[in-house]
């Protein structure tokens, strides 16, 4: 069974999302609440496996929830699920460290697999998610985010991506993500590569 808690500021969307997963025979809705500032408490009462988060909440930015819960112990998977398929959403909620991204306007049967996929520790990100990501590789060193820039220091570092996930406080699916989208900026194909193209002075 995957323990889901929802989060939405919308709560037509909350009842549409618990009705939708209750019709699963492997997924248990524990918990729902469109105030971003019961989160942290909601996930201490149930536990749950999986949060389905919107970044818009009442009360508290849903990467800042994010943020807090990957400095739990054992922090839930976290899927966002949001409206917004542009650039900023998609990476404010990659470096908070989310597992994954559905999209509102795609079909629920996809909300019920990113859920799946993310309990199983897939990264999961829709295809407009990807071309976005791909259309910005290739660039110059100059074009990194400040979370992108971090990873690298660490890869040249010599640090592995759990011991990045580790020091970083991301998901190893975040960082994984992180070092394949960093490979493609910077045009090189392994961590040797990107550790020498550090050394020299990026």
């Amino acid at each position: 069974m995957i323990k889901v808690l929802l989060a939405d500021d919308h709560a037509i969307v909350l009842e549409g999302l618990r009705a939708l997963l209750e019709s699963e025979p492997d997924i248990d809705v524990v918990g729902a609440t469109t105030d971003g500032t019961e989160v942290a408490r909601l996930v201490e009462h149930h536990k749950p496996d999986v949060i389905v988060l919107d970044l818009q909440l009442a009360g508290i930015k849903g990467t800042q929830v994010i943020a807090a819960l990957r400095a739990r112990p054992a922090p839930p998977k976290v899927l966002v699920l949001t409206a917004y398929n542009d650039g900023d959403s998609i990476r404010s909620a990659l470096d908070a460290g989310a597992d994954g991204l559905a999209l509102k306007t795609e079909s629920p049967q996809q909300t019920l697999t990113a859920i799946r996929q993310v309990q199983a520790g897939q990264l999961v990100f829709p295809q407009a998610a990807r071309r976005w990501i791909e259309g910005r590789g290739a660039g110059a060193p100059g074009d990194l985010t400040p979370r992108e820039r971090e990873v690298w220091a660490l890869v040249a570092a010599g640090l592995s991506n759990p011991q990045i996930a580790e020091r970083l406080g991301l998901s190893d699916n975040t960082v994984k993500f992180h070092v394949q989208h960093l490979f493609s900026k910077l045009g090189v194909k392994n961590r040797t590569e990107a550790a020498l193209k550090f050394a020299h002075g990026r």
